[in-house]
């Protein structure tokens, strides 16, 4: 039994690296056997379509989002909201050459009608849902605004980042980010 859950875990690993370097729909059923040294032959006794593949791919993200975000609760609102834009800066190098795992799935499947592409944007809103939480917990006025612009400030920077192929960029708005979000107790009620 391991070594079922080992091969379909390999072709996941497999599916998320190539599903973020090329794009969904660029990536075929024979990449990901080749990246995953699984026969191609066995891909379909774990996986029979590759949207099966991309669900499984969404709901490891959903489980990791979850898992970054309770581990981003270290206190206060503000340093949970400044432990969020450090915890992308540690990835800012992979971010410059790919794009944002996220960012970028959204975007793609966006462009179609796929059920795929509400459990994308599932991830999305769940980014949004929490900063505007930590904002309601600071006391701010429109919470919800609030975290729309922290995730949008994120994704901005993050794609032009990519498209610069600049780290450094990255970092140096992530820490301007980080200021920014110091600054708002000013604006409180």
């Amino acid at each position: 039994m391991a070594r079922t859950s080992e091969k379909r875990d390999k072709l996941l690993d497999a599916a998320k690296t190539l599903i973020h370097r090329q794009g969904f729909y660029r990536t075929t059923l024979a990449d990901i056997a080749k990246e995953s040294e699984v026969p191609l032959g066995n891909v379909y006794y774990y996986f029979k379509t590759k949207e099966e593949i991309l669900a499984a791919v969404l709901d490891q993200r959903w489980q990791r989002l979850q898992k970054t975000l309770d581990g981003c609760c270290v206190g206060d609102p503000v340093n949970n909201l400044i432990h969020l834009v450090k915890t992308v800066s540690k990835s800012s190098g992979k971010i410059a050459e790919f794009g944002c795992v996220i960012g970028s799935l959204c975007q793609e499947l966006d462009k179609t009608q796929s059920e795929m592409r509400l459990s994308a944007d599932r991830i999305m809103h769940a980014h949004v849902d929490w900063a505007s939480r930590q904002f309601k917990a600071m006391g701010l006025k429109r919470p919800g605004e609030k975290g729309f612009e922290l995730i949008a400030r994120l994704e901005g920077i993050l794609l032009l980042g990519h498209v610069m192929r600049e780290p450094d960029l990255i970092k140096k708005q992530l820490r301007t980010t980080c200021e920014w979000i110091k600054s708002l107790p000013g604006d409180v009620k």
